[in-house]
């Protein structure tokens, strides 16, 4: 009976990311069926812990995030928990040997979100962007990975500048967001009261460096995975485009999005792309 307990959370963590990422979950959707599921339970983990700290503000937050991680390493340790999420998410870690080391690093970089608001220096920067977006990616080259070490080491630095390009596009678009509402600030010396166009022009090329990066490992990872990532590479680099060509001062005002139109076309040349081998 435990199996179908197990199916049913990763049922849970599959919801969750449909219902926070039209856009993600899209993508999952384009990996194969064998590890769409371990990707889920990831996202979720992942998902209800930002949650935490971003939206969850009547709340004591400290308290829930803590909670979190108590229940998590109760989970691991038992093989089991009844909060779906942590159940699906602890069987994929024990699954595809996903080190406690992310994880920590992780919840780390969440836990600062919850008393830190200006990131001043390089260093808090790029501490932060780790913890909260590069070792999601190694997360999941994990499981893309599926216990190939030489593979997972020789994919490991394009996996994470993926994953900072991912996080870096998200502080862009949800920058009116972060200062005025969560009263945070991401970009080290950037003047978010009035985003000049160089300073814009400034992190464009930073993001723009970490795609260029990350290219060269999504043209490499296995068949199973590559056209769902790269699927997500190419609606992230739509964005960023969008947001490039955006003035700043609009930036400020609206979130960009991409429209769901040029979605389902990205999707088709994507997949027109992964058929005839030209990545």
């Amino acid at each position: 009976m435990k199996n179908i307990y197990t199916q049913l959370s990763f049922s849970c963590s599959k919801i969750v990311t449909q219902q926070y990422s039209t856009s993600f979950s899209s993508a999952v959707r384009m990996l194969s069926p064998k590890i769409r599921s371990a990707i889920y339970s990831i996202y979720g983990f992942v998902r209800f812990a930002d949650e935490i700290v971003d939206s969850f503000v009547t709340y004591n937050q400290e308290e829930l995030l803590n909670d979190f991680e108590k229940s998590y390493y109760q989970a691991f340790k038992n093989n089991i928990s009844l909060n779906p999420i942590l159940h699906s998410f602890q069987e994929t870690v024990k699954k595809y040997n996903i080190e406690d080391a992310l994880i920590q690093s992780f919840l780390k970089s969440m836990r600062a979100d919850l008393h830190k608001t200006n990131y001043s220096t390089q260093e808090d920067y790029e501490t932060y962007i780790y913890g909260s977006a590069d070792v999601v990616g190694l997360m999941c080259l994990k499981v893309f990975t599926n216990g190939n070490t030489e593979k997972y080491e020789l994919l490991k630095e394009p996996a994470m500048r993926l994953g900072s390009a991912f996080q870096k596009v998200n502080f862009l678009r949800d920058i009116k967001e972060d200062y005025e509402v969560l009263n945070r600030s991401y970009f080290p010396n950037i003047n978010l009261k009035n985003l000049s166009p160089d300073d814009k022009k400034l992190i464009i090329s930073e993001i723009k460096e970490d795609f260029k990066e990350a290219y060269k490992g999504v043209v490499r990872l296995p068949l199973e995975s590559r056209f769902g990532v790269y699927t997500a590479y190419r609606y992230y680099l739509k964005l960023l485009r969008k947001l490039e060509t955006t003035p700043s001062h609009k930036i400020m005002d609206a979130r960009i999005r991409v429209s769901d139109f040029m979605k389902v076309n990205l999707l088709a040349k994507s997949f027109i792309r992964f058929k005839l081998n030209i990545l």
